[in-house]
């Protein structure tokens, strides 16, 4: 019995399904490689078909079964439609050899004109690496890349690191200005803040090319090329190569799971014919989207799709995907109005097993490519073993996004009062994940930057952004706002999931919406850019947001809070809006009340030894008044049996506190003197910016404060006392503003 069963034991009844799951992923697996040992021998279409130069010359292959006839044409001839005919080899299979080495050049523009029933049309080579649209015509076509010139890497020795703090970016609205940004900007300008924040790992959204810029990126019309909007291949793959010298991996946001409909841009109808890559009818086409629909269960489409992970990641270096629109994928109806509330959902004839066969085969690909890749599952079914092994009955996937968590802070936000909030309910949804399965937990992604949509501290602040962030003004909105942005995300991080994503700009609560430009804004890119100088200029709010998150990432680094699968609950009160819980020996402490203060609150802890303070959202630094003091706690309280901290927990704070050992383990203090240079160089590094950066407004002058690494050591630990004392007996120890209050769970 696979392994699913022993994590899921609630599927049994769906055996079958699992078994089917496996006989499609095997007999697929079968069918496609015939002799050849591996995926990776499959996966090398783009080696074959497009243009490529040779010792001789040049050579250009394409795969259009239903094509009568074509042609290649371009700058090289003069874009004579007749001077180059392709030969049809068979099996679709067409090439075109020129010989000489000047037959055609870098840059070269060239187009491919194919006759289907007698009718002609031209269309970009499917496996072009560069296309580019003509300033003047705004048509589109491809351009020759020399093969033959390699790119020198220098990252031969580039170790990602886990678990992935993810930054979500987007190349083009990267910079302040109202323009599009470029690859080498992004390198320049952009890598050295992510990395001075802490992030560990980059997110390229929008790198497949896309004749829409407004699309975001997620309508791709040519699989090989990267996007012109940003530059050429090789600024790319500068970016890349600048991001693993800094130590950050690299993940491609990757559509797969659908396909413009343009024809003269797009693969679509290349051969005279929409069933070469797509089903054929209504099942080809995306009722919500307006785009086509792969067929999955076609050789020649899973040839494509494969060769294409692999082209990504030898050609740039990527070191994983984040795999958009998997729910789109997994369902005939595209998961459109579903509520996946029974397992029967995720198994019946609505399930595209053939996706579920590809999503399978391509994460065999990507990891025997690259064992250290990792790949992300956007998908909101949750469907079963998606991030499980396939040997153990899953499709291979090493995360899935926690897209439940937006929601949930949106829901929360948007229908109660401060007051009402259910914190056994928040905290019942966070720590809602499939067991055996890591999750990418997230506050907000690009989805909830868009226009139409809020981001956490939009949705928190409305209109009072606009008028009362500089930080000597005081409106009690925008306090309300601050506290929570930092207590959201805050716990979000350290128990929604296995690894943490921020969108570009939203970790110093980047105001108002992203809208691309577009007929109906006068084709603006006012709101397409991130202003930078709202955090750096020093005089605005959104410098302390921005300086907690770089403290809660380090936190989260050093203290490897990811380690522990799922975290401790050790108190939750819903009445006191108190939620305390532990993951790696890390102690979290929440006050979520609006107005209640609480003295000496008792939080049971695990350890029999002083408890230090590492991080709080009430520091000065970060907008707070340092009511929480940074001392050590004894975890001894007399006459209580236990281990018990007494904390004071103003409103809407919350406390990061540490056991403290006598004979820490050397690793641990090696990690953290890392961590503490790390700290200093990254502030550094963020002076620096101060300088470089392009936007407009003042620059911080002054370093950032950042915590010292304190090591002190007071107390040894012993085995943890037993924790006898009763919940009444417990809250006796409670003293508030008002009066003692009740426990409603432990």
């Amino acid at each position: 019995m696979y392994q699913i069963f022993v994590y899921n034991p609630q599927l049994v009844p769906y055996v079958q399904d699992i078994q089917l799951r496996m006989d499609n992923y095997t007999k697929t697996r079968q069918r496609l490689l015939g002799s050849q040992e591996s995926l990776s021998d499959f996966a090398n279409a783009h080696l074959y078909f497009g243009i490529h130069h040779t010792d001789d010359g040049w050579v250009y292959r394409e795969w259009a079964p239903a094509a009568e006839a074509l042609h290649l044409l371009g700058e090289f001839n003069d874009w004579n439609p007749a001077s180059h005919p392709m030969t049809n080899l068979g099996n679709g299979v067409w090439e075109l050899v020129l010989p000489g080495k000047k037959a055609l050049w870098q840059g070269c523009r060239v187009k491919t004109m194919v006759t289907y029933q007698g009718k002609t049309s031209d269309h970009i080579p499917l496996y072009a690496q560069r296309v580019v649209q003509d300033k003047e015509t705004l048509q589109w076509c491809a351009e020759v890349v020399d093969d033959k010139k390699k790119f020198r890497w220098a990252d031969k020795r580039f170790k990602p690191q886990d678990p992935p703090l993810i930054y979500e970016a987007h190349v083009g609205m990267a910079q302040e200005e109202e323009r599009v940004g470029t690859y080498r900007e992004f390198a320049d300008l952009i890598l050295p803040r992510i990395k001075a924040d802490g992030y560990n790992t980059i997110q390229l959204m929008a790198i497949m090319e896309h004749p829409y810029y407004g699309s975001f990126g997620y309508q791709v019309s040519n699989f090989f090329a990267a996007s012109s909007w940003f530059g050429t291949p090789e600024d790319l793959k500068y970016l890349v190569n600048t991001a693993h010298k800094m130590g950050i991996r690299v993940l491609l946001d990757l559509i797969h799971s659908h396909a413009v409909k343009n024809t003269a841009e797009g693969i679509n109808e290349f051969d005279g014919t929409t069933w070469q890559f797509f089903h054929d009818g209504p099942k080809g086409d995306h009722p919500a989207w307006g785009t086509k629909l792969f067929n999955y269960g076609k050789t020649e489409v899973l040839h494509f799709l494969l060769s294409n992970l692999k082209f990504w990641m030898e050609e740039f270096h990527f070191d994983g995907f984040r795999f958009d629109g998997v729910t789109s994928m997994l369902y005939l109806d595209h998961g459109l109005g579903s509520d996946f509330d029974h397992n029967s959902k995720y198994f019946s004839m609505n399930t595209d097993t053939e996706a579920v066969t590809y999503l399978q085969l391509a994460n065999e690909l990507i990891h025997e490519l690259k064992p250290s890749a990792i790949t992300v599952a956007e998908d909101m079914s949750g469907m079963p073993g998606m991030c499980l092994p396939i040997s153990a009955g899953g499709i291979g996937f090493d995360y899935r996004l926690g897209m439940g968590l937006p929601d949930l802070w949106i829901r929360t936000i948007k229908e109660k009062r401060d007051e009402d909030w259910n914190i056994e309910e928040i905290w019942s949804s966070i720590c809602l994940r499939r067991p055996g399965e890591k999750t990418v937990a997230y506050v907000e992604s690009h989805d909830q930057a868009l226009v139409g949509d809020k981001t956490l501290m939009f949705r928190l602040a409305d209109a009072a952004m606009y008028t009362d962030m500089d930080k000597e003004t005081h409106n009690l909105v925008i306090d309300r706002a601050v506290a929570l942005h930092k207590l959201i995300r805050l716990l979000t991080m350290a128990s929604g999931g296995d690894a943490y994503l921020n969108f570009m700009g939203n970790e110093f609560g980047h105001p108002e919406w992203i809208d691309f430009p577009r007929e109906g804004n006068q084709w603006s890119f006012k709101y397409c850019r991130r202003q930078w100088s709202l955090a750096d200029n020093g005089f605005l709010k959104y410098q302390w947001l921005g300086d907690f998150d770089k403290a809660m990432i380090s936190m989260a680094r050093e203290w490897d809070i990811f380690q522990q699968d799922m975290p401790h609950l050790n108190r939750i009160h819903n009445q006191d809006h108190i939620l305390a819980f532990e993951r790696n020996q890390v102690l979290f402490v929440f006050n979520f009340h609006p107005t209640q203060s609480f003295t000496d609150y008792v939080i049971p802890v695990t350890y029999p030894t002083d408890y230090r303070l590492i991080l709080s959202s009430d520091e000065k630094r970060f907008g707070g008044y340092d009511r929480i003091a940074d001392m050590q706690y004894s975890a001894y309280q007399p006459g209580m049996e236990g281990n018990w901290l007494k904390l004071y927990l103003p409103a809407r704070t919350a406390a990061v506190l540490v056991p403290v050992f006598e004979d820490e383990p050397k690793k641990t203090t090696r990690r953290r003197k890392k961590a503490a240079t790390e700290k200093e160089n990254s502030d550094s590094d963020k002076k620096t910016l101060s300088k470089k950066n392009t936007g407009s407004g003042k620059k911080a002058e002054a370093k950032v404060k950042t915590d010292s690494v304190k090591k002190s050591a007071t107390k040894k630990a012993s085995k943890p006392r037993k924790e006898s004392k009763t919940k009444n007996e417990a809250d006796s120890e409670i003293k508030t503003d008002s009066k003692t209050k009740a426990d409603s769970a432990e």
